[in-house]
């Protein structure tokens, strides 16, 4: 089941890469900007999602220097 999932992902992935790249509001920038904007596609879809994936990156990179460091 997770490898239908992972697989389902990186169709989709390379299906708003294309959009993107051919029709998106980016589309002067490139496919490889397209491409990385494609692998977070949830957060162009919700973007209120994207804020919680920031606080989880910033808590993440707090707790590393906080307790990563001896």
């Amino acid at each position: 089941m997770g490898r239908v999932v992972l697989g389902v992902y990186v169709v989709l992935i390379f299906v708003f890469a294309i959009y993107g790249n051919w029709w998106g509001d980016y589309a002067y920038k490139g496919f490889a900007f397209n491409f990385g904007r494609a692998l977070i596609w949830p957060v162009i879809i919700i973007p209120g999602l994207g804020k919680a994936i920031g606080m989880l990156v910033l808590l993440g990179v707090i707790g590393f220097l906080t307790f990563g460091r001896k």
